[in-house]
Parts: C-alpha cells; structure tokens; sequence
C-alpha cells in the first residue's frame, strides 16, 4: 500500500515575514481557535475516505504559526485525529514552532500532548540577519529556544537560511556553526529565495550574488557533513534516525491527507492519483460547507514530472521500481529523458537505483524540467 501522512494547517501567525508566500495571514486579534477547531474536524471526517484504512504513518501541524496555538487545542485535535483514523505505533507527529517567549513556554505542554518532533523556525542566530528578513525573535531567544527545543523532545529539527540581505560568508558560517553546536538532529538549511506576491518582491533587498551564495552553500554542506550530518534532501540534513518521516513521505510520492485553510492533499484511489487544495483564506474556510476548492486528477502526461519533482530531491536517488509503484506507469514512460540526463552528468542510472549527481543537485529545477510535459 501507499504510505500516508496527514498534513494540518494553522494560518495565523504574529506577522507577516517579508520572504513568505506561504499561505499565512497576519492576526489581527484573537484567534477563533474553538471555530477553527470544529471546522478542522468537519474537514478531518469529510477526508476519511481518502485513506482507505491506511495507517497514518506521520502528522505534520504547519502554517502560519501553528505553536500560537493553545496546547489544549493541539492535544484535542491529536485525540481527534487518533479517534478516526487508525495512526502507526510509532507515528511521527511534527509541531512547527517560532522562538518567541509565548510559544517556547508551551514546549513542555505542546510534548504532553502528543507532539513527539517539534521544527524550530530559528533562521538565523544573528540579530542583524534576524532583522533583515523581518523576523520578530532575537539572537538571544533563538538561542534559548533551540536549548529548550532540545531540552523537551527527542526529536528537533532547526530551520535555518543562507544567502541572507547583506550577509558575509562569514556570517552564515557562524550560524551554521552554532547550530551545529546545539547539536539537533536534524537541520534544514535553505537559500533564501525572492518568491512572487511576498514583500521583498515587491521591494527587493540587497542579497549576495551568485557566487557569494554558491559559496555559502558549499559551506554548509561541507561544515554539516563535517559534524556527522548526511545531506539526504536538496535542504536537509540529518544524523542517524532522525530524517522527517513525514517529509520522506513527500519525496517518494506517497499519499496525504491535507485538512485546513489552503491545505494541499494528495490521494491515489482507484489507480488515480487525486490533488485537492482547501480554501485559502480562514474566513471562507471557515465559513464553507465544501472545504474544497480544488480538485483534479493527474492525467498520465502529468505523473512523470510530478513524480520526478519530488524524488530527484533525494540526494541517494531512488529505486527505479518505485516510479512504476507509485504512478502505475512502466519506467519505459520515462526512459528517453533519463537517458539524456545521464549522458548530460546530470543523472546516475546504476544497480536500479536512480540519482542526481552533484551537477544535477545544483540544477535541480533544469533536471526536473526535462520530465514535464
């Protein structure tokens, strides 16, 4: 059977970041969280049917900024979800956290409630670069943030970004080395990237070229795999048993349930893969009696690239049978972009196992694209 997950989104955060084009709304007063709760639940049973008795191998809680959210209500809505869909034994169940002092207070609370793997969004231990992006925590609460993270779960990833406004070298490798300090398990580094529709694209910063920013990047790889990480995603970097399951599950192509405003799903019934995407705004999920306001299916023409959009980020590749697993096409659908890609450097095609090489990783979307129609 295909794995599934379940994704929850929270939309509300405290602000706005200037780099976001996530679907987050900046409250501007009390969060309805007893209405967003019963929404959440409605969506939850109308989603049933799409798991088909599978076992929910992780729960990802997103936004936004879903640790403003009360402790109370997070624990409802793990208890929620365990009434109605049958959930792994071992199930990873991920909160997303900011290192503000009202949400790190809850860490203990948030752990008593089901949360087994929090994802702190640090992005920098530099108050200048913290600044630069629109952050609202300092240096000094990331740094009390990341020990209590620590401190209250097992399992912590920190968020970190690179290639920030006006940064040096040199300063991005003092906040990888510092997070490497702390010792998490798991760190995804991203490189800041001006998105549409967010404010920085709408008022450009200075960021550093090219160069510079290929600079920081071979910098963070090399440092982290230096301390024992392995880079096993574009972004991610893991020590031993502590890569996100839940994440894993979207590289393979596996199934998701998506429940909340904006929330993204994707389903395989009946041989069909099915994409669907909730209502963006709160205000209409809110107050919708269909929560959906997409749907469609992924023709065949579609599933070669959607799959290879999310499996080429696996640095290790994949198995060659898995295309066919997951998207009921033969691998011979495929065969003459792959071969091109290999001739090209940008793949390796050995022992059944499908990888990008280093050239391919660092032309990801290039590689990708060649899979599309």
């Amino acid at each position: 059977m295909i794995p599934l997950s379940l994704y929850i989104h929270f939309p509300w955060c405290a602000r706005k970041c200037p780099y976001c084009d996530f679907n987050s709304h900046e409250a501007k007063g009390p969060v309805p969280e007893a209405d967003y709760f019963a929404a959440l639940t409605r969506d939850l049973e109308l989603a049933i049917p799409g798991a088909q008795r599978r076992p929910l191998a992780s729960i990802f809680i997103g936004g936004g900024t879903p640790s403003l959210t009360a402790p109370a209500t997070i624990a409802a809505l793990i208890e929620t979800v365990r009434s109605r869909l049958t959930c792994a034994e071992d199930i990873e169940i991920t909160l997303e956290a900011n290192p503000g002092a009202i949400e790190t207070g809850k860490f203990p609370a948030f752990r008593a409630a089901g949360i087994n793997r929090l994802s702190l969004g640090i992005q920098s231990f530099d108050d200048a670069g913290l600044r630069a992006v629109g952050r609202i925590h300092d240096a000094a609460e990331a740094r009390r943030a990341a020990g209590l993270a620590l401190e209250h779960f097992d399992q912590v990833n920190f968020d970190l970004m690179y290639a920030l406004p006006q940064q040096t070298l040199a300063q991005a490798r003092q906040d990888i080395e510092t997070a490497i300090a702390f010792g998490p398990g798991h760190l995804s580094a991203y490189h800041l990237t001006v998105e549409p529709n967010t404010a920085f694209h709408r008022s450009p910063p200075a960021l550093p070229d090219d160069d510079l920013a290929a600079d920081m990047q071979d910098m963070v790889e090399e440092a982290l795999a230096g301390a024992g990480y392995e880079h096993y995603e574009t972004s991610a970097f893991a020590r031993s048993g502590s890569r996100c399951r839940h994440n894993l599950n979207y590289w393979t192509f596996g199934d998701y349930l998506g429940i909340g405003a904006g929330a993204h799903a994707k389903v395989t019934l009946d041989k069909q893969v099915i994409r669907e995407v909730r209502r963006r705004h709160p205000a209409d999920y809110l107050r919708a009696a269909d929560f959906v306001q997409e749907r469609h299916a992924v023709g065949p023409h579609g599933l070669p690239g959607e799959f290879m959009m999310n499996a080429l980020r696996l640095t290790a590749g994949f198995p060659a049978e898995l295309f066919e697993r997951r998207t009921g096409l033969p691998l011979a659908t495929i065969a003459a972009p792959l071969r091109q890609a290999e001739a090209d450097g940008l793949l390796v095609i050995a022992n059944d196992l499908i990888a990008p090489t280093p050239l391919g990783q660092r032309h990801l979307n290039a590689l990708i694209l060649r899979f599309i129609e």
